[in-house]
């Protein structure tokens, strides 16, 4: 049986899952998600990705890591903090196909101070 083309390129899954403002866990909603989420899909259609789909999406279950987003079919896990970050994982990833090693999620990571450490050591 031959391989199916894919439909998209890229399918890009951005957390928006909302909790209560005083949840333990926080949720990437709170964090900026739903206005960056919008940013990323202009962003995506000015750099004329036509192939790639920018999607909502629920909780992802990192949400201390948040706001957070995935990439498939590659599964590269993402955080971002702002219009740049977003810029910045569109051109490296998106565009060029490269990584953005200082917001990439390894699967190891849950908790803030996991990254923080990697990133140290850096």
């Amino acid at each position: 049986m031959a391989e199916a083309d894919l439909f998209y390129k890229a399918h890009v899954f951005v957390c928006k899952n909302e909790r209560p403002e005083n949840h333990p866990r926080g949720c990437c909603l709170n964090k900026g998600a739903h206005e960056l989420h919008a940013y990323m899909k202009e962003r995506a259609k000015a750099a004329g990705l036509k192939s790639t789909r920018i999607n909502q999406s629920g909780c992802l279950e990192r949400c201390e890591l948040g706001p957070v987003l995935v990439i498939y079919p590659e599964g590269v896990w993402y955080t971002y903090r702002d219009k740049a970050d977003i810029d910045e994982i569109i051109q490296t990833h998106m565009v060029e196909g490269g990584r953005v090693q200082r917001l990439m999620l390894l699967p190891n990571e849950t908790l803030p101070a996991q990254r923080e450490a990697r990133l140290a050591s850096h």
